[in-house]
């Protein structure tokens, strides 16, 4: 037994490993940053509500990230390319330009200037979304097949610091030195990825990238669809998520106006108690990854997940009781990263290694797609049945992704990542 447990923890002295926490949170600390933060530092520097909202739509390049990622997948920068090969040249090249993007952030006034700050924030997002597009191909092309649920979630990790960076801690910051230093020093922070780039290994095997822009837009569909039971697979990614996806687009709802919790309460427990026991989950499903196997991982993880969801439904039986939110925050988040985790992982093994770049943007973006139809539902759910209703049909929404699970069985325990 001894022996298992020390195998299963060798993983964590690769340094394909080590890498991917700062890489998470080069890819994590540009979001804020053209979003939450921003939105604070133009409200407090007057900027009207009509124009802040409207800024909103600067988040639009992280939904439609799929549509330029074969351009990524097909070419590379030669002098980069020779140097660091393929996903690295880009990489860097995005950090780079997210550093000046996020210094320059920082010149301009956005009450004064808000057309400049606008274009400035959408190339920002832009950009870190290409980050995205390659840092997840870097990530599907090089973690080995044991490393996956653990690399992902030393991923997830790194991605949580680094918006807590960029958002909590450049809030506290700006108070202190002011908006303009808050976004020079978080555009130096970009350095941290950078380095990282740099010293990071290349995968086992290179492969071959697609011979034309046509075959970088067709070859993923084709590759995909090739495999048995596709369609299946692709509505597996859909519901997979969805009872999880569905009780957090009410939960901090539920603390505030249904049981009567402070702004202080739910800030301090279902954010910061909750990040940490997302951040935790990710790391204990990853590690336990090792052992069960992808399956596995999957069906006891989404089990978790459907029943943590319950533990709202007890929190609206008991009323407002500070034990029983922490405890079904906790138990939310911590099964939410366990499962985040082990659904990283099946994304990265459904990629052929040719097409990573688009196929991980085509499949995390169909992902979201049962979120963006379903959750629109979630208050009038919860006005015609009550909270406690509401949870009980968040947690059923994840049953049938398990069924479907249990279905796919043979084909999620044959899969393994084409390297082609």
């Amino acid at each position: 037994m001894k022996a298992g447990i020390s195998s299963s923890l060798q993983v964590f002295n690769s340094r394909r490993i080590a890498v991917m926490i700062l890489l998470g949170l080069s890819s994590g600390l540009p979001l804020a940053l053209t979003s939450g933060t921003l939105q604070a530092w133009m409200a407090v520097d007057g900027v009207n509500l009509r124009t802040i909202g409207i800024f909103s739509l600067v988040g639009l390049p992280y939904t439609l990230k799929f549509l330029w990622s074969p351009l990524m997948d097909r070419f590379a920068p030669p002098w980069f390319r020779a140097r660091l090969g393929r996903r690295r040249g880009w990489i860097l090249i995005t950090q780079f330009v997210l550093l000046a993007g996020i210094f320059s952030m920082g010149l301009v006034p956005p009450k004064e200037a808000p057309g400049i700050m606008a274009a400035l924030a959408l190339c920002v997002a832009f950009f870190s979304a290409s980050q995205d597009i390659v840092v997840d191909a870097y990530r599907t092309d090089t973690l080995r097949e044991k490393e996956r649920g653990i690399g992902s979630a030393v991923f997830v990790t790194g991605y949580r610091i680094g918006m807590i960076f960029s958002g909590a801690l450049a809030m506290i910051m700006s108070d202190r030195i002011g908006w303009q230093y808050t976004y020079f020093i978080m555009a130096g922070l970009m350095t941290i990825g950078m380095l990282t780039t740099l010293i990071s290994p290349e995968p086992d095997s290179v492969p071959v990238h697609p011979r034309s822009l046509q075959e970088a837009v067709t070859g993923p569909l084709t590759d995909f669809f090739s495999r048995q039971s596709a369609i299946l697979i692709l509505l597996l990614i859909i519901l997979y998520k969805l009872g999880d996806a569905y009780a957090g687009t009410m939960t901090t709802a539920f603390l505030l106006r249904g049981l009567g919790f402070s702004a202080t309460d739910v800030g301090t427990v279902n954010k910061g108690l909750g990040l940490i026991s997302v951040i935790v989950g990710a790391t204990a499903g990853g590690t336990l990854m090792i052992r069960f196997g992808l399956f596995r991982s999957l069906l006891i993880f989404g089990i978790l997940q459907a029943v943590s969801i319950l533990s709202f439904v007890v929190l609206a039986g008991t009323g407002k009781s500070y034990p029983v939110m922490i405890w079904a925050v906790a138990f939310e988040n911590l099964t939410g990263g366990m499962g985040t985790a082990a659904f990283v992982a099946l994304l990265m093994t459904l990629c052929t290694q040719r097409y990573s770049a688009t196929q991980f943007a085509l499949l995390s973006s169909l992902a979201a797609l049962g979120r963006v139809f379903i959750t629109p539902t979630s208050g009038y759910v919860v006005e015609s049945v009550g909270w406690a209703w509401f949870f009980v049909i968040a947690a059923l929404t994840a049953v049938p992704g398990l069924l479907l699970l249990i279905l796919l069985k043979r084909s999620i325990e044959g899969l393994k990542q084409a390297e082609a």
